[in-house]
């Protein structure tokens, strides 16, 4: 603030500084600024949609929690649908990334390095990542191939950057984190497939 008030009458040295400044090709001066401006998603094939900031906490993960787990969802909603849940911010709920069933489109709603609120339990929150997958538990039309393959391309490369397992004690369901009360992704959900695409993607 202080800065900003000082140089709102800028002295005629200033002026030449920043009149000389315009003359240096922005090539040269874009490492700075570039470098510093985080990107937009994780994933490169997501696309960013930002959950409400009320739905997560900032963090600096993995400095401050590891990140030990994949923790995979059903939406119960439709994609479109769960993304609005995720904007809202009385929701109070939000999960790292949403697979389309369609088509396995993948959205980004929180970075990676925060915590979402998806697990219902703070510590599987702190040290995992939540991917939501576009259905229902009982309607397994909703599992389809694009969906299953596209997300096990995105645990394949979570699991690589955080130096995760690709197994079943990594790669868990909602229903298995302690103290849940949901079911999802429910007896439906093709364990014994998801995990090899994970393997081989």
């Amino acid at each position: 603030m202080e800065t900003e008030r000082a140089s709102a009458n800028p002295t005629r040295r200033r002026l030449l500084q920043g009149a000389a400044l315009a003359t240096v090709p922005s090539v040269l001066l874009s490492g700075t600024g570039a470098a510093a401006r985080p990107r937009a998603v994780d994933y490169p094939s997501a696309e960013w949609q930002p959950a409400s900031t009320s739905n997560y906490s900032r963090s600096n993960r993995p400095m401050t929690y590891p990140v030990d787990y994949v923790i995979v969802h059903v939406t119960q909603e439709t994609y479109a649908d769960t993304l609005s849940i995720f904007g809202n911010p009385d929701r109070q709920v939000s999960a790292h990334y949403v697979v389309r069933s369609a088509d396995g489109h993948v959205a980004q709603c929180v970075r990676e390095s925060d915590i979402a609120w998806h697990a219902g339990n703070w510590d599987y929150n702190t040290r995992s990542i939540g991917i939501e997958h576009e259905g229902w538990v009982d309607q397994p039309e909703y599992f389809t191939d694009a969906l299953y393959e596209e997300s096990a391309r995105l645990t394949a490369a979570i699991c690589a950057r955080y130096g995760i397992p690709r197994d079943r004690e990594h790669i868990i369901a909602h229903h298995e984190v302690p103290g849940s009360d949901h079911t999802d992704p429910g007896p439906l959900w093709d364990w014994t497939r998801y995990i090899r695409l994970v393997n081989f993607a």
